[in-house]
């Protein structure tokens, strides 16, 4: 009889084999891109939607188009590309092991997050308060038909699905900045930062296509 067993049955623990961190880098990017393209794919499908209305209704969605603010919409697309800076910044002192750094990067593109949120609430309280939004009685008048609606139900489906975007991001980033300060990135580690970055370029380049198609498509 054999005098051999496995390592199972001899009550010993069987080999765990963990990916190469390369391997695992890789991977983690991968996977991210494979989320970023259904994000695309979901957005896609909100701006097919919106140039076939636009088709439909060419004038009325001009003229309500004309009812968005440019300036606090503008301002908004200028502080999401600064937050993008930052974030770009952050990656890279992730690269060089400077989690200080990290921090403090990450910390300036939060809060670049949270006043594009707050320029948007504002925003929709301006919305709200004359009246331009699909489920008011109101809007039914002959100034705000069925075309009207179709763009205000539009412009805060895309756009808020973007501030849900923008709110996730800034749950991500913090995370990852909690992981900086305790001082967990290096040269030869930095994917959360990374991959965190990639997320936030999306959320920046939606918003750069959806300034130009709601608020200038008049």
């Amino acid at each position: 009889m054999s005098t051999q067993c496995a390592d199972s049955l001899c009550g010993e623990p069987p080999k765990l084999h963990h990916m190469d961190s390369d391997t695992a880098y890789h991977a983690a990017k991968f996977g991210m891109w494979l989320f970023l393209a259904t994000e695309i794919l979901l957005f896609g499908g909100l701006f097919c939607a919106f140039a076939l209305y636009r088709w439909m209704y060419l004038e009325e969605f001009s003229r309500a188009s004309e009812e968005l603010n440019v300036w606090l919409g503008g301002t908004n697309t200028i502080v999401l590309i600064v937050s993008s800076f930052f974030v770009a910044l952050a990656v890279d002192a992730a690269q060089k092991g400077n989690n200080k750094k990290v921090s403090s990067y990450l910390l300036y593109t939060i809060l670049c997050a949270a006043t594009f949120l707050v320029i948007k609430y504002f925003e929709y309280s301006a919305k709200y308060h004359h009246g331009l939004f699909p489920a008011n009685p109101e809007f039914n008048s002959p100034d705000f038909n069925k075309a009207y609606r179709s763009f205000f139900g539009l412009y805060y489906c895309m756009t808020g699905l973007h501030a849900i975007h923008v709110m996730a991001g800034m749950v991500i980033l913090l995370w990852i900045r909690a992981k900086a300060k305790a001082g967990r990135f290096s040269e030869k580690y930095y994917t959360p930062v990374e991959v965190g970055a990639l997320y936030w370029h999306l959320v920046d380049l939606i918003w750069i296509y959806l300034f130009p198609l709601l608020y200038l498509v008049g």
